[in-house]
């Protein structure tokens, strides 16, 4: 295997004295719930800026259907949505981790209540669903299935009341800027601006996922990988990137959105049927449509396979069709703008990519190993969700580790007791990004949609579900060629970024997939099909280490 090219620290040139500079105490990098709840947490003596590529709208956490995970009725237990987690997780969660988590989510659902949230109630009590992994029903949602929507506008509106913050939408983050090792703040861009230098005492990611890294995916276009790669370039540790999480059921219609068919709708007791209408998943896990995402997921590639079928369907025939049209209005909408009725017809799925497991390392606070850096929701790895992530707890740790990184990031430069007259610039040189090809934008001599288009493509058929180490090789073979001649590249906008760090994500996943000989979570290597004790472990990478460190659970 030929030596990976190492791509420019920066993606683009610039210098401090041909670019104008913003200044502010925290800078935070993504407009989800993550981000925004990073935000509510700052101390108001500080200014905070949020920096969005799109706008508050168009984050993933807008798309989240099921719900939030809390232990909130009488008769459920910590102890049980611990159990739940760690069994999703498959042998990687951080004990310590999740049960401090479990802990703080009742907290963290009155505290939206308390902003406006309005969860689903029955007889005056907050109705709670029952999902994949769940042993109890503890899922509180919104609006049916749109709980995301709802919890947004919510914190969205409660931002909107803090002074001192400024939102910048629609503004691409090229690059965090670094010196001396620590994080200085970043560089960005938009349309009317051109390049900005925000100097930051301290800087929180919250960028979201990578599904759109493959060609079926539930994410939006913005899930391109952005945090990881900055993170990458500026020397921060990832890990497990191996660990893509496959959403079992995303309506597949040919010419529509991929739109992800909630957990709930199996909590609700619909059944997963092959082409002839035949249930199957009690076949492959005695907890049937209810067993975690990576089984189901698992289950239905087999059966496509087994079928010569593109799909298999969901079937809610069985039934109160009052009680599915009232509790899935959304996607009752949307499969009948395809002629479906989600009562009466069966509705063709497959598995989509739908979450990161793997992400940027970072402790209890939300502290990354670069100075200055945090993070915080699914761009991180946290050592919650192990090697398969349990329904639910994604909104959850997003909540959680948005206020500890905004609590610590805010502490930390309260106790540097500087004011913003006494703000710290470093006198950092001209950078030049470009390496090998001597600059100028190459948009023009490269199509951009095609190479994009055929890495999803090449995601899809060699880093899904379904893996082997003959395919994943031949895959990292072509990711590292098209390395060689994107990453080098000068682009003058975000198509050209984005594609770039796209590739680098890309190619870390595959190597980590590569390396973990052994089937675990959402990593399936069918031709390591047992899990092996050797790899309890993380596989950690950093830009400036030659090989990826193994580091057993602690």
């Amino acid at each position: 295997m030929s030596q990976p090219y190492q791509g420019p620290r920066y993606l683009v040139s610039f210098g401090p004295k041909r670019v104008p500079h913003c200044f502010t105490d925290v800078l935070i990098l993504g407009g989800g719930l993550a981000g925004l709840r990073a935000a509510l947490a700052v101390d108001p003596r500080l200014s905070v800026t949020v920096v969005t590529k799109d706008d508050l709208q168009g984050s993933s956490s807008q798309w989240a259907q099921g719900g939030i995970a809390g232990v909130v009725d009488p008769e459920d237990r910590f102890d049980n949505h611990v159990a739940d987690t760690l069994t999703a997780g498959c042998g990687l969660c951080h004990g310590d981790v999740v049960d401090a988590v479990v802990r703080e989510a009742p907290g963290r659902i009155a505290e939206l209540i308390a902003w406006g949230t309005r969860f689903d109630e029955r007889d005056g009590a907050l109705e709670l669903g029952r999902e994949g992994g769940h042993s109890h029903h503890r899922i509180v949602h919104a609006l049916g299935d749109a709980t995301g929507r709802e919890v947004m506008r919510a914190v969205i509106a409660q931002t909107q009341k803090l002074d001192n913050l400024s939102v910048w939408p629609e503004t691409f983050t090229i690059d965090l800027v670094t010196h001396e090792r620590r994080c200085r703040g970043a560089l960005v861009w938009n349309p009317r601006h051109g390049k900005t230098l925000v100097w930051a005492r301290r800087t929180i990611l919250a960028t979201g996922g990578a599904g759109q890294l493959y060609r079926e995916s539930t994410n939006p276009p913005g899930s391109s990988g952005d945090g990881m790669a900055l993170a990458w370039r500026a020397g921060a540790e990832l890990r497990d990137m191996e660990f893509m999480q496959f959403h079992p059921t995303v309506l597949y219609i040919a010419g529509g959105a991929r739109s992800l068919i909630t957990e709930a709708v199996r909590g609700a007791g619909a059944h997963l049927v092959d082409r002839d209408g035949r249930r199957f998943m009690p076949e492959f896990d005695t907890r049937a449509e209810l067993a975690p995402r990576d089984v189901v997921s698992r289950a239905i590639t087999v059966v496509m396979h087994r079928t010569h079928h593109s799909n298999v369907y969901l079937d809610l025939a069985h039934l109160d069709p009052v009680m599915v049209r009232q509790r899935f209005p959304g996607m009752a909408s949307i499969c009948a703008k395809f002629g479906l009725d989600l009562v009466r017809d069966r509705i063709p799925v497959r598995p989509g990519a739908h979450y990161m497991i793997g992400g940027v390392s970072v402790d209890a606070a939300g502290r990354t190993s670069v100075a200055g850096l945090f993070a915080a929701g699914e761009v991180t790895s946290s050592g919650l969700h192990g090697a398969n992530r349990l329904a639910s707890n994604s909104l959850l740790e997003g909540l959680v580790y948005g206020a500890r990184a905004g609590e610590a990031a805010s502490a930390d430069v309260l106790a540097e007791g500087r004011t913003d007259d006494e703000f710290h610039v470093p006198a950092i040189a001209e950078h030049r990004a470009v390496i090998d090809n001597g600059g100028g934008n190459d948009s023009a001599t490269l199509d951009l949609a095609d190479i994009r288009n055929s890495l999803r493509a090449l995601m899809w058929r060699h880093v899904g579900v379904e893996r082997t180490g003959e395919s994943l090789a031949e895959a990292l073979t072509t990711v590292e060629g098209w390395c060689r001649y994107v990453l080098p590249r000068q682009f003058s906008d975000p198509q050209g970024w984005q594609l770039q760090n796209m590739l680098e994500v890309a190619r870390l996943m595959i190597r980590g997939a590569i390396d973990r000989a052994e089937t675990r979570g959402v990593h399936f290597r069918a031709d390591h099909p047992d899990t092996s004790d050797a790899w309890k472990a993380h596989i950690a990478w950093r830009r400036d280490e030659g090989s990826p460190r193994i580091e057993p659970l602690p």
